[in-house]
């Protein structure tokens, strides 16, 4: 009898907090949630100090100071941030042209970038110019379609990594644009180049169901899209599987909103570009809840500037 009062007394207490809005479930299911916020950039092309200001178009917008400031400003305000870059990190400034390199990946690796992938001009001073900046990079270089066997990057870059974010697994990869025709053979050497979809369905297939990541993202240098059947990031998503994010870079597009298509599963695939000189940051925030559903719950470009 005692059983059955305390049973009907814990229902009534269940069923008044029920009614005035105070049951705990909800609030269960926000702690239940988790938050992961993606930072990107591409083609940023030396452009280390911001434009000049001389009446044009981006006059005061861009540099690392700036970036620095707003990525520190995220970081202390989201527990999970992930800081990565598509590509072309080199050329378009004196500083690559004197240092070639030093100073744009001394700057990234202050910045605290998770990983980067290759772009075409991250050739622009020789494979061997490239590997020997890697030394000052405390972030890995992400590149799954270029073999670079019996090259000085041979073990120098990896295909893949997989980040652990407050619980979530994350797994990142890169894919490359095809070198012959934008990078001068002596520059790219030895360098071998792999048919990026196939390579990246293979890839994002192991991260999801071998390693259970809870997200799969792609730092793609292939571009955001062509005339013809070139491959870009518009036919990578629609090909693949598996590839939840593609963090795009090469073509310089500014898109204002990501672009979401449909893969071969039918399931949503994410694309975003920043454009390019470190002009703006692209912000992802995105929410996990419970049987590793996910959504992006805010998406914006933020304008770099003093």
């Amino acid at each position: 009898m005692q059983n059955r009062r305390s049973f009907l007394k814990k229902s009534l207490i269940g069923s008044g907090l029920l009614a005035v809005g105070q049951f705990p479930f909800q609030s269960f299911a926000k702690e239940d949630v988790k938050r992961l916020t993606i930072l990107h950039t591409n083609d940023v092309h030396s452009r280390l100090d911001p434009f000049p200001m001389d009446g044009s178009r981006h006059q005061g917008e861009g540099g690392v100071v700036a970036r620095m400031a707003l990525i520190n400003k995220i970081r202390a305000e989201q527990e999970h941030v992930l800081l990565l870059d598509a590509g072309d990190i080199f050329q378009g400034t004196p500083y690559f042209n004197l240092y070639k390199g030093e100073p744009e990946i001394k700057a990234m690796s202050l910045m605290g970038y998770d990983a980067v992938t290759m772009g075409n001009h991250d050739f622009d001073a020789g494979i061997e110019g490239f590997a020997k900046q890697l030394p000052l990079a405390n972030f890995p270089v992400l590149i799954a379609n270029y073999d670079f066997t019996n090259t000085v990057l041979e073990h120098k870059t990896q295909p893949y990594k997989i980040f652990n974010k407050g619980g979530l697994k994350i797994g990142v990869f890169g894919l490359g644009i095809e070198l012959k025709g934008l990078v001068g053979e002596a520059q790219y050497q030895q360098t071998h180049y792999l048919e990026p979809i196939q390579i990246a369905n293979a890839t994002a297939a192991l991260l999801k169901r071998k390693e259970a990541c809870d997200m799969v993202i792609c730092l793609s240098h292939l571009g955001y899209e062509y005339e013809g059947r070139k491959v870009s990031d518009m036919i990578l998503a629609k090909q693949s599987e598996n590839i939840d994010l593609i963090i795009g870079g090469h073509t310089h597009t500014f898109l204002d909103q990501p672009t979401i298509l449909t893969n071969k599963q039918g399931k949503e695939v994410v694309i975003n570009q920043v454009g390019w000189a470190g002009l703006r940051l692209g912000r992802l925030d995105y929410e996990f809840g419970n049987f590793s559903t996910k959504n992006l719950a805010k998406a914006h470009s933020v304008i770099i500037s003093k």
